[in-house]
């Protein structure tokens, strides 16, 4: 029987949760033609040896020599989409509800959407895991991204990747593959702008388990920012209110350099350790613990990760035209 449903889960060194991730999988791939399709990036902490040990006849796995996640869903597609009526994205770097796939086709029927997105909450362990996540779920850390609060169910521009119709995602051409980071947000832009919509079903939610050192949480944020500013330069858009705030942290903070001029281009700096500091003290009451204080310092070093990121890869791309306008110049 043709597989209706297709289930990609791009991996790479994920052997500590694939299995997890594929046992609660199974039982809707039983009651359901569906079919499960694990791109692997290159793994070598024997995730491929696991999955290759699988039993189950409807789990597949295929290499991803381009490592990334949208070169992974796009070749899953490709390979093994034929006569698939829904593509269903997995992170194996997720928890998900026993219920999960089924309350997305649910959801993907009942409204009529080409795609259906899903709610996020951070879930940690250990003690800087779990101040990150805390300031993940907050709206000082997430801004008050509608898939990062409660959901309520609506049509939305954004949202977690979960469920698309495949003919949706062949028509727009599937993910741009030179994007690592915001390949999501470039593809669900091009979704909108065909007429195709995007619903967020406040029903089920990913569980997400975040980065377990500032260090790390910092190079994340700071491939976000770059993956924003190259979305907004491919389509000649404007960031948004959120994100313009966030665009024009790094060179407020910059001005400190200043100081031996005038004392205060230290504001913005001052401004910005003591709303790290008040948006501590949020967190800290929100989830009941003291320690939530330092969530707020982590909340402010992803902003500034993410304005840098953002100015890096714009400063690169100006770079890059002054180049080419330099070798076209007359000798």
């Amino acid at each position: 029987m043709t597989a209706r449903v297709l289930i990609v889960i791009p991996t790479l060194n994920e052997a500590s949760h694939i299995d997890r991730v594929l046992d609660g999988l199974m039982p809707f791939v039983r009651r359901h033609p569906a079919r499960i399709v694990v791109a692997d990036g290159g793994s070598t902490d024997g995730t491929r040896e696991r999955v290759a040990r699988r039993p189950e006849a409807e789990i597949t796995l295929i290499e991803n020599p381009n490592r990334l996640q949208s070169a992974a869903v796009n070749l899953a597609v490709e390979a093994c989409g034929a006569g698939a009526e829904f593509l269903i994205r997995i992170d194996a770097h997720s928890a998900y509800p026993e219920d999960y796939c089924d309350v997305l086709l649910q959801e993907a029927r009942a409204t009529g959407a080409d795609a259906v997105v899903v709610g996020m909450k951070a879930v940690g362990s250990g003690f800087w895991q779990s101040l990150i996540a805390a300031a993940q779920n907050s709206r000082v850390g997430n801004g008050g991204s509608a898939h990062r609060v409660a959901p309520v169910g609506r049509f939305v521009d954004h949202g977690h990747h979960a469920l698309m119709r495949i003919d949706a995602f062949r028509q727009v051409g599937g993910y741009d593959e030179t994007f690592s980071h915001n390949e999501d947000a470039e593809l669900d832009l091009r979704l909108r702008r065909e007429g195709f919509r995007i619903w967020l079903t406040p029903r089920t939610r990913v569980d997400y388990f975040p980065r377990h050192s500032i260090r790390a949480l910092v190079k994340q944020y700071f491939a976000f920012g770059m993956g924003r500013a190259r979305n907004n330069l491919k389509h000649r858009s404007l960031p948004g209110l959120r994100q313009a705030v966030l665009v024009a942290l790094m060179p407020a903070l910059a001005m400190a350099v200043l100081v031996p001029i005038h004392w205060l281009f230290a504001v913005p700096f001052a401004l910005w350790i003591a709303g790290c500091l008040v948006g501590g003290v949020m967190i800290a009451r929100e989830i009941g613990s003291a320690g939530g204080i330092l969530s707020g310092f982590a909340a402010g070093a992803m902003h500034v990760a993410w304005s840098a990121g953002f100015w890096a890869h714009l400063f690169r791309h100006l770079r890059g035209l002054r180049d080419i306008g330099r070798a076209g110049a007359p000798a």
